[in-house]
């Protein structure tokens, strides 16, 4: 049956196999309707072309998209749009049989036809978010941020790929993107421009972002990293950063956002990116893990603080609590009673607690805090399951802990 869209309105309802395509007509799923479902036909298509296949309790209540009417329960809707009110209502029709198969698109949907052109219904994420401007002014540092929020994110994308890349993320459930257009992509590669102009034609909406920043910005931190602008072809890195500027001036015009870069640190730049595109619920986070390990495995190699509590009594010399770990009551019991575990843990506790809302202010994502002893099975366990405990205070914080050298016990 040749249809366009099929969201089925009234859960629940199971789908048993995707759509195929056949002869320019689109095979639905099979559907158990539990409750009622809402089927929509393509403007071109007329109501004899849908056709059903009913169990013993489903029934086919047919209206029009303008009819405003609440479907009976038990029942399914068929809603037939009114072609009349469609500018291009009889082009459609005509057009539909010269297309065909061409009229089923990438994802087994009817495709609806424009201006002699085929295009999709419209490709919506929570947040869609493309990154462009100047080289220097901080994309690939806007592309980390947009990560740590939880967007999926790709760097320098051609953009002749843009719309593929956009189908690819929509299929596999993607809410949230970030993409990173670079501008000296040319020829087989694609424009920046061509790319925009096909995601408008496609309906498919989009935040433009715009890094900018002055002349003077830019000279000093291609200076400080000593890296080669990418139209420097001469030497003359004002001339490169001239050229861009003129390369990117449509783009420019087009943005949404533009903004200097000039005055700001990564950190101020961070802050900016989740005060503007995170959702209300994506406070940034410090991913926060805690590792007790045993110094004679060697050190983790990620650790951001790293603690030696060798100076404490070692459990594994009570004959009692060798076979134990810093999880057992008894390993707990025995380091409470040490003389100097109550004075360390209250100076690590205001260590820490002057630390962590300093790193959240900065911006920092990850944070690996190391506990060590001899063979990270008494002491190290103990005193980093304080700390954890400690870090809960913080709402901030996505805690996790690791015993690393248990598996050598």
């Amino acid at each position: 049956m040749p249809m366009g869209d099929c969201p089925f309105a009234g859960l629940p309802a199971q789908e048993y196999r995707a759509p195929v395509a056949d002869g320019g007509k689109v095979e639905e799923a099979e559907i158990d309707v539990l409750d009622n479902a809402t089927v929509r036909l393509d403007p071109s298509d007329d109501a004899h072309d849908l056709r059903f296949k009913f169990g013993k309790t489903a029934r086919l209540v047919a209206r029009r998209a303008d009819a405003r009417c609440v479907a009976p329960q038990g029942r399914i809707v068929g809603e037939q749009f009114d072609r009349q009110g469609l500018p291009s209502g009889p082009k459609l029709v005509d057009q539909r049989a010269d297309h065909g198969n061409k009229g089923v698109d990438f994802f087994g949907r009817k495709q609806l036809h424009a201006n002699g052109r085929l295009w999709s219904a419209t490709m919506t994420f929570r947040r869609f978010v493309i990154v462009t401007g100047l080289s220097g002014a901080g994309k690939s540092q806007a592309m980390k941020s947009f990560e740590d929020l939880g967007f999926h994110c790709l760097d320098n994308l051609p953009p002749r790929l843009l719309l593929s890349l956009v189908r690819l993320c929509e299929e596999a459930g993607v809410e949230r993107l970030a993409l990173a257009l670079d501008v000296r992509t040319h020829g087989p590669f694609g424009e920046i421009d061509d790319a925009l102009d096909e995601l408008g034609a496609h309906h498919i909406p989009y935040d433009l972002l715009y890094l900018d920043a002055t002349d003077e910005a830019l000279v000093r931190r291609y200076s400080e990293t000593r890296r080669r602008h990418p139209f420097e072809a001469g030497g003359v890195l004002g001339e490169a950063i001239a050229t861009e500027r003129t390369a990117l001036a449509e783009v420019r015009a087009r943005a949404g956002r533009i903004w200097d870069t000039s005055g700001m640190t990564h950190a101020m730049l961070k802050a900016r990116i989740a005060a503007t595109f995170a959702d209300d619920d994506d406070v940034p986070r410090l991913v926060t893990h805690v590792v007790a390990f045993g110094f004679k495995f060697g050190i983790p190699l990620d650790a951001d603080l790293m603690f030696d509590v060798r100076f404490l009594p070692n459990p594994n010399y009570v004959p009692a609590l060798r076979e134990l770990t810093g999880n057992d009551a008894a390993v707990v019991k025995y380091m409470e009673s040490l003389p100097a575990t109550a004075p360390f843990l209250e100076r690590l506790y205001a260590f820490v607690d002057f630390l962590i809302p300093h790193y959240l202010e900065e911006g920092k994502s990850r944070l690996t805090i190391a506990i060590g002893c001899t063979g990270g099975r008494h002491r190290s366990i103990y005193i980093a399951r304080r700390l954890v405990e400690r870090l809960r205070r913080f709402e901030r914080l996505a805690l996790g802990f690791e015993s690393r050298d248990l598996v050598h016990a």
